[in-house]
């Protein structure tokens, strides 16, 4: 069966994160949605996205194709219904499409429900991420599943006599990872550590927590859950229910909570974000389709930040700000609570970044973790630019 893997309506509302990524490739728990998908249908899945992502994420068609939406969680009894899909059957909850069979020549039709024959999801409640803080504030629930899907009939390597576990839950170390001197708190949910990942001595975590493949947490970090550190990230100072996306650095002190952060993002030493307002109101933050700050439903929202951005030493961050897209952001006193793409300043006031001198960095920075900054990654910067500077920040 071919899989295809579908960016909804929340798409837009995910912005600045699926700016440079389909909906599926956000990580959430352990693992990003895509990679659960494959988990549990044990088949490869391609993507129907944005026309200036395809060029990076492309779709493969096959006559008869299984449309998935890449905004939902997938479990075991989910997959079996989808498997039981018929061609032009939809599987549906409260008028959402999860998933359906079809023929790929009507592909221009996937989302109309009144071509389908309706089929009633029948499990459990159907998980969705439709917003940013929807990624850290289910991560904790989501982390828990999947650590009991990547775990399971498997064994750990024995965590070493210098540290320290506390709690009845679990704790699971991939080989190749080093865990020295931490102190290691399951109290609240398991501890996933990953493949040549590493703890440093003096650390203090408490999960749920995952440390993904080839990420390192800093000596004596400060790690409250749940929180997800995603591949080849480096982090210290104090966190608490934060998710990195992957390959970002947070490696100094200061506080950052209640956040997600994308790719290749840089966070100077003592940056601090604030997560809860002083009046203890609920927090707003921006929405790009809206072009205006929403309430989040939160009372504690941090940062939220796209792909290869930075700021610099001492950057201090307002309650629910969003950042965009390759944004350099420095100087004293809280920033703006938005800031668009491409942008270089900060409290002093912004000027538009140079699209080729960010592409440049973009280049240095990921060939520094012997990556390359494609064709196709250019493409995708050019077109962000683009809108972001047509559109007041969309």
């Amino acid at each position: 069966m071919n899989f295809i893997l579908f960016d909804d309506h929340s798409r837009n509302h995910l912005l600045p994160l699926t700016f440079t990524r389909p909906v599926a490739d956000i990580r959430v728990g352990i693992t990003t949605i895509r990679e659960k998908w494959e988990h549990l249908l044990k088949a490869k899945t391609s993507t129907l996205t944005e026309s200036y992502l395809a060029v990076k994420y492309p779709i493969k068609k096959e006559k008869y194709s299984t449309l998935i939406n890449g905004s939902v969680i997938p479990d075991s009894d989910m997959v079996k219904q989808i498997k039981a899909l018929k061609v032009n059957e939809a599987l549906v909850c409260e008028e959402k499409i999860i998933a359906q069979h079809m023929d790929v020549s009507e592909l221009e039709f996937y989302a109309e429900l009144g071509k389908l024959t309706r089929i009633k999801y029948q499990g459990n409640p159907v998980r969705k991420i439709e917003y940013p803080w929807d990624i850290f504030s289910k991560n904790g629930d989501i982390l828990e599943s999947d650590f009991k899907m990547i775990t399971r009939r498997r064994k750990t390597q024995k965590p070493d006599s210098s540290n320290t576990i506390l709690g009845k839950g679990k704790v699971f170390i991939e080989k190749g990872a080093k865990v020295f001197g931490a102190t290691l708190n399951t109290t609240n949910g398991p501890i996933y550590i990953g493949h040549n990942a590493e703890i440093m001595e003096g650390s203090l975590i408490r999960g749920p927590f995952a440390l993904c493949d080839n990420a390192t947490v800093k000596m004596a970090a400060k790690i409250y859950g749940p929180t997800t550190i995603g591949p080849h990230c480096k982090v210290g100072g104090e966190l608490n229910n934060v998710v990195f996306i992957g390959h970002t650095n947070k490696a100094h002190d200061g506080f950052l909570g209640n956040s997600v952060i994308g790719e290749w993002c840089n966070l100077g030493a003592d940056t601090n974000s604030s997560n809860l307002k002083n009046t203890y109101d609920e927090v707003r933050a921006w929405n790009y389709p809206n072009h205006t700050f929403v309430p989040t439903g939160l009372q504690f929202c941090g940062l939220i930040m796209g792909d290869h951005s930075k700021c610099g030493i001492n950057t201090m961050f307002n309650t629910g700000t969003v950042v965009g897209v390759s944004s350099n952001i420095f100087g004293a006193g809280f920033q703006r609570n938005f800031i668009p793409s491409f942008m270089w300043g900060g409290t002093s006031g912004f000027k538009p970044y140079n699209p080729d001198k960010a592409m440049t960095v973009a280049s240095k920075v990921m060939k520094r973790r012997n990556q390359e900054f494609t064709d196709a990654d250019k493409k995708i910067f050019q077109h962000i630019r683009k809108v972001s500077a047509s559109k007041k920040g969309f």
